[in-house]
């Protein structure tokens, strides 16, 4: 019988933590994270919302949303949408303190969009490691991503799933305080 302790690979570890971070999130519509790391080191967070010090869409319950509100459909989206996408935040938190991305990797709870993937580009991002597809399209099979994704320089493209023993790992641990012995002290 193995009785070592569960440990995540680094890919999970990463996507876990992505997906803390947009526990953070102010938007209702669909809350998502993503992590900047680089030589397994996290470089900075981020989380879809608005800009810094304004109100968030959660802050006027768990139905509303700004672009909804206003009838602007989904093809205009971006140009009327309070937040900003976590991927731009995390970029956008690495710029603000000074840190380099060039040829980190990022863990994002939701695909990028074309924009962030442009953003992710200029930044020097080489890798791109996402939970879910953004809306239904097929990453692997569209012309239009594939020739995206290579004009931008994208090394790696690819979707990462936690896993149901590293989720199950995280549930025996959440409730309880990390710090809590695991083996009886010495005398």
């Amino acid at each position: 019988m193995d009785d070592r302790i569960y440990r995540p690979n680094w890919h999970e570890y990463f996507m876990l933590i992505a997906k803390i971070v947009a526990l953070r999130s102010g938007c209702n519509s669909r809350p998502t994270g993503a992590v900047i790391v680089k030589d397994k080191r996290i470089l900075a967070t981020g989380y879809n919302g608005p800009m810094p010090g304004a109100w968030h869409c959660t802050d006027k319950g768990s139905n509303y949303c700004f672009r909804r509100e206003k009838g602007v459909p989904d093809i205009d989206k971006y140009n009327f949408c309070r937040s900003t996408h976590a991927e731009a935040n995390a970029i956008a938190q690495a710029a603000r303190f000074g840190i380099s991305v060039e040829g980190a990797s990022i863990y994002c709870t939701l695909a990028p969009c074309y924009v962030c993937l442009k953003l992710l580009a200029g930044a020097g991002i080489k890798e791109v490691y996402y939970e879910y597809d953004y809306e239904s399209r097929d990453f692997e099979r569209d012309e239009f991503w594939k020739t995206a994704i290579k004009e931008a320089k994208i090394e790696v493209f690819k979707q990462i799933r936690v896993s149901e023993e590293t989720l199950k790992a995280l549930e025996n641990i959440l409730p309880f305080p990390t710090s809590k012995r695991r083996l009886p002290p010495t005398d």
